[in-house]
């Protein structure tokens, strides 16, 4: 598990450098919030804060968060399709 938790907070510490100026003002000043089941490891947040140098919240329900998510996703697969078949690309 060690591995796998070592390879999320290396994309997320990538993801923050490709980040815009702007925007990763905004994370540094309100945090990073994680969701999922990830959220639910013991201190994840914690490290994850410590890496990144950043606060870090878990939300309040973790994995309704996942479904609502897709929920909302579904709703709006239409107007989200051009966003969702980009990044398919990767």
């Amino acid at each position: 598990m060690h591995d796998s938790i070592e390879k999320i907070i290396d994309l997320v510490k990538q993801t923050l450098e490709k980040t815009p100026p702007e925007l990763a003002s905004d994370i540094m000043e309100r945090g990073i919030v994680i969701t999922g089941g990830g959220a639910l490891i013991r201190n994840f947040d914690q490290l994850l804060s410590e890496r990144t140098q950043m606060p870090v919240y878990i939300s309040e329900n973790p994995l309704e968060c996942v479904a609502k998510g897709a929920e909302k996703t579904l709703e709006d697969l239409e107007k989200l399709r051009t966003v969702l078949s980009s990044s398919r690309k990767r």
